[in-house]
């Protein structure tokens, strides 16, 4: 199964990807750079700015657990992607209101009131924001480093309740950051909207299944609708010809937590929270001398924590900090197949 390794050009605009192949013999004859970018690996040519570009679309299968990304032209699928969807911030924000409501029956220091700083702003509950931001950073990321003129978005609706009181649509969470991430996403590419059975229609058409296992790591999982999606605008192919991916996890950083929720010795709770340990921002990744390739986690007497890829498991406390060399800044990690 061919390889391919986006390319940018010598002012970062983003070009055709190549084959691993031809990848190497622009590096050996000096004519591109090795570029990292959080999991992606890519190339920056030395000699050229631009280039001809082909349409190239994105076809992204939302999820409750689990989303689908799929980069396609007519002749080659370059990336497929499954990503874990953020799903924690709807408790951590009950948690933290139950934490300051109960600050109030305490002599507790706290700053002072200021302005509403979102007044006139494009108003989201916060879980919503945070599950539709992750796409569109995503979204973001694969803009930087690869030509792409559409995004194919499966469209997905909030169902109407019914009963005594009836609500519309506009009320829902799920269609106010559908809106919002619509609208954002505009700003990088023309968008294309297909709704769930014209999809399947679409799958059942190639004879592709999607398995019912919506949690597995199998391309029949999500990244076989995005695929279909994303082949829809683009045509060429009857079959996936590329079913390699790449598997996200997003980091949850605590940065708003004043405390421990349980104190210590002698009724002191001990700050907890941040997004720094000891000059490094949290999530980074970098690399060390005995545990290779990790990322940063917390820090405490001196030493940073240090956290494996894979599964996210905590490998030391006591990494020092001129023993890591930073590769990326980053807020997911990059699994293989479980």
């Amino acid at each position: 199964m061919q390889q391919y390794v986006p390319v940018v050009g010598s002012t970062g605009q983003p070009l055709m990807p190549t084959t691993h192949l031809n990848a190497n013999k622009l590096l050996a004859r000096g004519k591109a750079r090795q570029r990292f970018d959080r999991g992606l690996f890519y190339l920056q040519l030395t000699e050229r700015s631009t280039g001809h570009v082909q349409p190239v679309a994105v076809g992204i299968d939302p999820g409750s657990k689990k989303e689908g990304y799929s980069v396609k032209s007519r002749a080659h699928t370059y990336l497929n992607i499954q990503a874990d969807a953020v799903t924690w911030v709807k408790e951590a924000e009950k948690t933290s209101t139950q934490m300051r409501r109960s600050r109030r029956s305490r002599k507790t220091p706290y700053r002072q009131c200021r302005g509403n700083r979102r007044q006139g702003q494009f108003r989201l509950p916060p879980s919503t924001r945070a599950r539709w931001g992750w796409k569109l950073r995503i979204c973001r990321w694969l803009a930087r480093r690869l030509p792409i003129t559409t995004f194919v978005v499966e469209d997905i609706a909030a169902e109407p309740r019914s009963g005594k009181r009836r609500f519309n649509v506009s009320f829902s969470p799920l269609e106010q950051g559908k809106l919002w991430f619509y609208t954002e996403l505009a700003a990088l590419a023309p968008i294309v909207t297909r709704e769930g059975h014209y999809t399947a229609a679409l799958r059942t058409q190639l004879g592709l299944a999607k398995t019912k296992q919506k949690l597995s790591d199998s391309f029949s999982a999500h990244c076989v609708d995005s695929w279909v999606l994303a082949n829809f605008y683009t045509g060429g192919h009857l079959q996936p010809d590329n079913t390699q991916i790449i598997y996200l996890v997003p980091l949850r950083f605590h940065r708003r937590q004043l405390h421990r929720m349980e104190p210590g010795k002698g009724s002191v709770r001990a700050p907890y929270g941040g997004t720094r340990s000891l000059g490094f921002k949290r999530g980074s990744w970098v690399e060390h001398p005995r545990h290779g390739l990790c990322y940063v986690g917390g820090a405490s007497g001196g030493g940073i924590s240090l956290h494996r890829m894979q599964d996210g498991k905590r490998l030391t406390q006591q990494a020092r900090p001129g023993d890591l060399k930073v590769l990326c800044t980053a807020s997911w990690r990059i699994r293989t197949a479980l």
